[in-house]
């Protein structure tokens, strides 16, 4: 009989120790995977890269006129982008296509200088310079304007999907004597942008609007 209550306190015992094992709380084994999962501090961008892309894109911009090249617009212009004037007025992208493409802007040179980058993050940059146009004329509805001169812009450039595209351009008449030097170059090899980063000149405003017409924008791109 003592044996029997032995055999039967030791498995009370037995019991009651693999019932207190299954209640003790288990080993948090998610915090390796919590601390893999924590965001890593955003790189710093390549500043230099960002710069040099920009420049050639802003560099592009005569050709893009002169050989009306409607595909670079399309690509580089945002579909919301903002177009500003020289003289208030405000355009849109599909303007842009149009004025571009029908060859409305025309000049015998068009000259980019004093453009500097300034990168706000990996993903945004604005651009300011100077865009000189010697004998340009642009066509109306019903007459040819005179838009021969100085003008100063900024133009704002966002990286979407991967591509830098212009989302807000404006520019405004400088004086007459405003320097010229020579825009720098991102690098010998790129003096033009690939055509699918090429930027849109600015047009002149929808000839709707009263007043003359605003001279087309430099809006560089991307």
């Amino acid at each position: 009989m003592k044996i029997g209550k032995f055999i039967q306190l030791s498995l009370a015992i037995a019991v009651l120790a693999a019932a207190q094992i299954g209640c003790a709380t288990p080993e948090n084994t998610n915090t390796a995977t919590t601390n893999t999962n924590m965001a890593a501090p955003e790189a710093t961008p390549d500043k230099a890269a960002i710069e040099t892309e920009l420049l050639r894109i802003e560099n592009d911009w005569p050709r893009v006129i002169r050989e009306r090249d409607v595909e670079a617009v399309r690509r580089l212009e945002a579909d919301d982008i903002l177009l500003v004037y020289w003289d208030g007025s405000v355009g849109s992208k599909e303007q842009d296509i149009k004025d571009i493409g029908a060859g409305n802007l025309s000049a015998d040179s068009i000259t980019m200088s004093e453009t500097k980058v300034s990168v706000l993050d990996k993903d945004a940059a604005v651009v300011s310079g100077l865009i000189t146009i010697t004998g340009g004329k642009f066509k109306t509805e019903n007459r040819m304007v005179d838009v021969s001169g100085n003008y100063r812009f900024i133009d704002t450039f966002a990286r979407r999907d991967g591509q830098w595209k212009l989302v807000g351009s404006s520019s405004v008449k400088a004086p007459a004597g405003a320097a010229a030097s020579a825009s720098p170059k991102a690098s010998p090899a790129a003096t033009r942008s690939p055509a699918p980063k090429a930027s849109p000149a600015a047009k002149a405003a929808p000839t709707k609007r009263p007043g003359p017409p605003a001279p087309p924008k430099p809006a560089i791109t991307p």
